[in-house]
């Protein structure tokens, strides 16, 4: 079964880079054709997609994140990282990884982290 774990600091400063781990079990990261994503959900709003990781190590941003956000993975320890730059209040939320895969109408999420819980405060 796959597994999926959040970790990182849940307080980051203004103006600093957030950096968060996923630990994947039960299944490889470079399996084809699963990508490995970055989720979050702040207070009162929706689920917003980050951006993914695909098995090969291609990476995807959302654009209205694109300028502050890099996915890489550790391939040794199974794990892909998210680091945010240049946080604000408006980047609190939980932060999930996920499993993806392509579907005809778009990306589908099998599995999920618990997520992790982030504040940005001075």
């Amino acid at each position: 079964q796959v597994q999926l774990q959040e970790s990182g600091p849940g307080l980051v400063k203004p103006s600093q880079t957030l950096s968060l781990t996923c630990t994947v079990s039960g299944g490889s990261i470079t399996t084809a054709y699963y990508y490995w994503t970055w989720v979050r959900q702040a207070p009162g709003k929706g689920l917003e997609w980050i951006g993914y990781i695909t098995y090969d190590g291609d990476t995807y941003y959302n654009p209205a994140l694109n300028s502050r956000t890099s996915i890489s993975r550790d391939t040794s320890n199974n794990q892909f990282i998210l680091q945010l730059k240049s946080v604000t209040p408006e980047d609190e939320a939980v932060y999930y990884c996920a499993r993806t895969i392509v579907k005809t109408w778009g990306l589908a999420h099998d599995y999920w982290g618990q997520g992790t819980q982030v504040y940005v405060s001075s």
